[in-house]
């Protein structure tokens, strides 16, 4: 079973992924796996509802994984970066922290600074208040010798001096204090930014974790989606391998038909109403037969799921659901009804072509508007568009037939198929 889901995961990333871009622009990365999922849809066609189904989900995780393995990278690298920026900022914040104590500190030591230059000034206000200059000269001039003068006049200059260094120091006090106040601001202001700059790094950084976390959780549910769909494969391989067969023996009983009944009419003569019909040169081109673009095409198909390969008999062309289909060229109906996995299925008989009898047939019909052996013109209304039978969508199967053998549509149809 292990080796299984290892051989298919393998083949379906070799043969249904293409390289993805880390980078892609989701919108263009939504189209590449819806068109990844409509062509595993298109590729198991012939499997079971349940197997059809599990391709989808296993496509579409396998291709939206690596989107979302970048997410987690990247979600992860911010949050590594969105760390480092929140311990930055609190390492800054803690600082500033710091920073201000310290500045607050320096504010309080020169207030008792100026706070005690305040007091000696005031001492000597109060002295000159009370009259101990006119003192201090009285006591100069009384001096009674040239020597008793000078020493009476120097203690006079101490007096002096120390005044005027007591205001000074009340000035310089002031000055330092001023400047303290202004740095304990400006400390606290950077202590606030860093508080602010820390919750925002924090937050971002919570943030980051948050869409880290939710893009592993996208990773591990896109991974159980894979095993899952893995699982519902290998349970319907049985189921979906008999279908394989079962649409191989339809396919073998249609050409066998088809060329029986071209047989038949090569037999009759023209006049019984069937005849060989007309001659048409190889390399004609046909009416195009409903309006819409080539969803897939023909050739031999491999399963990658069920390793399994199968041959798509015609070319399919994406419509909406009852759009008209139009007769490709004139002809006569060969057979008209349910035909099991092709649904509603009609097949015309136009002539011949390089000797060989050619046919065009249209599959999957939400309804057929003609009958067995009737007579339709080149576009003519002969049904309309649907998804019936082995079908994952509206669209409309055309298949041209020579002998009874499918060959390449698009080389009987227009170039521009239109």
């Amino acid at each position: 079973m292990a080796t299984l889901i290892v051989t298919m995961v393998a083949a379906m990333l070799a043969t249904l992924l293409p390289a993805a871009s880390a980078h892609a622009d989701p919108r263009g990365d939504k189209k590449r796996i819806e068109a990844e999922v409509a062509r595993a849809s298109a590729i198991l066609e012939g499997a079971t509802g349940r197997a059809q189904n599990a391709a989808r989900q296993l496509v579409a995780a396998t291709a939206a994984l690596p989107a979302a393995q970048t997410r987690v990278a990247e979600a992860r690298g911010q949050v590594a970066a969105a760390e480092v920026a929140a311990n930055t900022a609190r390492r800054k914040a803690t600082e500033a922290a710091t920073a201000l104590t310290g500045a607050r500190q320096a504010f309080a030591d020169s207030e008792k600074a100026v706070e005690q230059a305040r007091k000696r000034v005031t001492s000597f206000v109060s002295a000159n208040y009370k009259g101990g200059n006119i003192v201090s000269l009285n006591m100069l001039m009384e001096s009674r010798s040239p020597l008793d003068a000078a020493e009476r006049y120097g203690y006079f200059e101490h007096v002096m001096a120390s005044e005027q260094e007591a205001l000074d120091g009340l000035t310089g006090a002031r000055a330092e204090a001023k400047q303290a106040q202004n740095a304990a601001g400006a400390a606290e202001r950077s202590a606030q930014e860093a508080r602010v700059a820390a919750d925002r790094s924090l937050g971002d950084a919570q943030r980051a974790q948050a869409a880290a976390e939710a893009a592993v959780a996208e990773v591990e549910a896109l991974a159980a989606q894979r095993q899952a769909a893995l699982n519902v494969a290998e349970q319907e391989r049985s189921a979906s391998l008999a279908k394989y067969e079962q649409a191989k023996g339809e396919a073998a009983r249609i050409r066998s038909e088809l060329a029986a009944w071209e047989a038949k009419q090569r037999a009759r003569r023209p006049s019984n109403g069937g005849g060989a019909g007309p001659v048409i040169r190889p390399g004609a081109r046909l009416l195009m037969p409903t309006n819409g673009w080539k969803s897939s095409d023909y050739g031999n198909r491999y399963d990658p799921y069920y390793n399994v390969w199968q041959l798509h008999a015609g070319v399919d062309i994406a419509a909406s659901g009852g759009a008209p289909i139009y007769a490709a060229a004139d002809g006569t109906v060969m057979r008209a009804g349910w035909n099991g996995g092709y649904g509603n299925f009609t097949c015309i008989s136009h002539g011949s072509s390089g000797g060989r009898s050619l046919s065009t047939c249209y599959a999957h019909q939400s309804s057929i508007n003609v009958s067995p052996w009737q007579r339709v013109r080149s576009g003519q209304i002969i049904g309309r568009v649907g998804t019936t039978g082995a079908s994952t969508g509206n669209h409309l199967h055309f298949e041209v037939r020579l002998n009874g053998s499918p060959v390449q549509p698009l080389n009987w149809l227009p170039a521009c198929l239109c």
